[in-house]
């Protein structure tokens, strides 16, 4: 099935420049440090294309060219790539990237070439906000809705919180806004470290973190922001956290980081995806034919290029086409549609995705080697005030 699932996306790449095309270009770090996150977003991009147009990979009749370029996570790479997609390949839409870094140095471009690019699965708050243009949607959650919902589901009265996160924008803006959003909650952030994205070694952190938390009184945690390799989930619960009365907490993660979190059973956050949490009939279609193509269950990514795909097609069915770029805005913003985690909509101003978080609880289960992260409740839209880009 996964050999069946390629040649099915060689076919829309060699269709011919003869008959009427729409041109989507993906411009996402298919190498380096993230390219697992990568990996599954290009996947879940393939197949909400697939779900969306009935497998014809045709839109009104015009056919689907998907151009991928690998921006490396490199800020530099990836602005020269999206210009090379608007400019020489003529790109109506791009999608991407991965990397936060390399999306606010994307932002610019596609305000410069007037066309739209759809952010995912990137998180910084700054991506539809200071940085924001007209121009950038954003499908992915941002680093607000994971620090309310994560807020939501480990705040109260009495909480002190300690982070760690990486010393770059989704690091700080994740700080940032669940500290905001603890406040509401009656809880309170004691300490906050930052180490570098490549850290391997968190002995340093660990022990300042247990320094300033260890006389403190009330219910204790550290919440641990990070992405990428290196997770020091397991390292510092390793250093016996709980001799300091300290938990650790964290928000979802792909499947291979939940690994970590089989060490701590009952340890509670709150999470974008897990394969097994949303029920609708496109997660269902979703998980269904992943198992059969890839022999795995969809990912914390893959749910979030499906909704990207999906939004594209949507937006091209209301505008009546791919190539007026105003026509697409206007039929974007307050766009709902319905993806594998059920509807969301671009907000009118800042048109970043609104959508449903889910409060977990981790438990161990049998055939599974990480820890699973069991519903507790859906956070819905409604009850997370994300705030609103800068006016």
């Amino acid at each position: 099935m996964l050999r069946l699932f390629a040649l099915t996306a060689t076919g829309v790449l060699m269709s011919s420049t003869a008959f009427a095309e729409i041109r989507i270009a993906h411009v996402y770090g298919k190498t380096g440090s993230l390219e697992a996150y990568a990996a599954q977003s290009h996947n879940g991009l393939m197949l909400g294309l697939e779900y969306a147009t009935n497998g014809t990979m045709e839109i009104n009749g015009e056919k689907i060219v998907l151009i991928e370029k690998d921006t490396q996570l490199k800020p530099d790479i990836g602005r020269a790539l999206l210009e090379e997609a608007y400019g020489d390949d003529d790109a109506h839409i791009a999608v991407g990237p991965v990397s936060s870094g390399v999306a606010l140095a994307m932002l610019p471009v596609a305000e410069e070439y007037e066309r739209v690019l759809i952010v995912e699965p990137a998180v910084a708050d700054s991506i539809t906000g200071e940085n924001w243009n007209p121009y950038i949607f954003r499908t992915g959650r941002n680093s607000s809705q994971d620090a309310i919902s994560n807020a939501v589901a480990l705040g109260g009265e009495g909480v002190v919180v300690a982070t760690l996160a990486q010393d770059y924008a989704f690091g700080r803006d994740g700080v940032a806004a669940f500290r905001e959003a603890l406040e509401e909650t009656g809880a309170t952030i004691a300490h906050e470290e930052y180490v570098p994205t490549d850290t391997t070694d968190f002995t340093a952190a660990a022990e300042r973190i247990f320094t300033n938390m260890a006389d403190l009184e009330g219910e204790k945690k550290l919440f641990i922001i990070w992405a990428g390799g290196g997770n020091p989930m397991g390292k510092i619960n390793a250093m016996e956290p709980e001799r300091f009365g300290i938990e650790i907490a964290s928000g979802g993660n792909i499947l291979a980081a939940l690994k970590a979190h089989k060490e701590i059973p009952g340890m509670e956050g709150a999470t974008y995806y897990y394969y097994e949490i949303p029920q609708n009939p496109i997660n269902e279609w979703l998980v269904k034919t992943h198992f059969e193509r890839f022999d795995s269950p969809p990912d914390f990514f893959t749910a979030g290029g499906m909704a990207a795909g999906l939004a594209i097609v949507e937006a091209i069915k209301r505008a009546g086409g791919a190539e007026d770029t105003d026509a697409l805005i206007e039929a974007m913003e307050g766009m709902t549609w319905e993806t594998p985690k059920g509807p969301m909509q671009f907000r009118v101003e800042d048109h970043q995705a609104m959508q449903s978080m889910y409060h977990f609880r981790t438990e161990i289960q049998d055939g599974k080697d990480y820890g699973v992260p069991v519903l507790v409740r859906e956070i819905g839209m409604d009850e997370m005030n994300i705030p609103v880009r800068n006016q």
